[in-house]
């Protein structure tokens, strides 16, 4: 009897070690491809966003703006080993002061920032940031977090899918991701700036500018969707202060005026 409780409680062990050991060498994320899955989704929510976007709103597709904007994101990326291919730029003719990342990889501009940017450093700022939201997966996160993944795949199989779209649109263009992700992003994307040889301090005072403008709604400003805006700005300059920071002007400043000038009478 006791060797037949012994031999039970031996056999239980090594089946535990056994289950233990083929569990431990198992990719839970290939496995169940998970990963994959997520991807898929992503890809399809982010284009389908875009394409509704490019529906309802005017696409600027002006060779001009379109390169000069180009010009301004390429340092960004070569300095910092982002494939600039990747990223779907898109430049939208709205007066809202805006930019916002969806999922797959797709950047939206709206013209108000560039015209509302005091200088190209600001504007180059204001895009690394966004570069930094999806080089970082931050757009996923967040709205998994807010909206949940089943619904974000309800989105992607058609029926009311074009309801969830306008929320989904709604939340990633007007609300703030957490504090820990924007300055995750706020950071980066002054390593991104610096690496570029880009002064950041115009992207704090960019957004001292619009904490303290009060002319325009608060709706329309791109740091209004942010925490904290006057706070980020001083963790941005205390985090610069002592660095060695050199400016080397990505395009000339005539270019940069007269893609504010095409930006506000396109």
């Amino acid at each position: 009897m006791i060797k037949k409780i012994i031999f039970q409680g031996i056999f239980i062990v090594l089946s535990f070690a056994i289950v233990w050991y083929a569990s431990s060498q198992l990719d839970y994320m290939k496995f169940f491809k998970i990963e994959e899955r997520t991807t898929k989704v992503e890809n399809t929510l982010g284009d389908l966003i875009w394409d509704e976007i490019a529906r309802t709103e005017e696409v600027i597709t002006n060779d001009s703006i379109v390169k000069t904007i180009d010009k301004l994101v390429k340092p960004i990326c070569d300095k910092n080993n982002i494939d600039r291919d990747s990223l779907k730029v898109h430049i939208v003719k709205k007066d809202e002061i805006n930019a916002f990342a969806l999922p797959n990889n797709h950047l939206v501009v709206y013209t108000g920032l560039i015209v509302d940017c005091k200088k190209q450093e600001a504007l180059q700022g204001v895009l690394g940031h966004e570069i930094a939201h999806i080089e970082f997966n931050h757009v996923m996160k967040k709205l998994s977090k807010e909206i949940g993944f089943s619904v974000l795949l309800s989105a992607t199989a058609g029926g009311k899918g074009g309801q969830i779209l306008k929320e989904i649109f709604k939340t990633i263009s007007s609300s703030a991701y957490d504090r820990t992700l924007e300055k995750e992003a706020d950071l980066a994307s002054v390593d991104y700036m610096i690496k570029a040889q880009i002064d950041p301090k115009p992207m704090a005072d960019f957004m001292f500018q619009m904490a303290q403008d009060s002319e325009v709604s608060k709706s329309m400003y791109w740091i209004s969707s942010h925490p904290e805006s006057e706070e980020r700005a001083k963790y941005i300059l205390d985090y610069i202060k002592d660095k060695k920071l050199k400016n080397k002007a990505t395009i000339s400043e005539e270019a940069w005026k007269t893609l504010q000038k095409q930006a506000a009478t396109y």
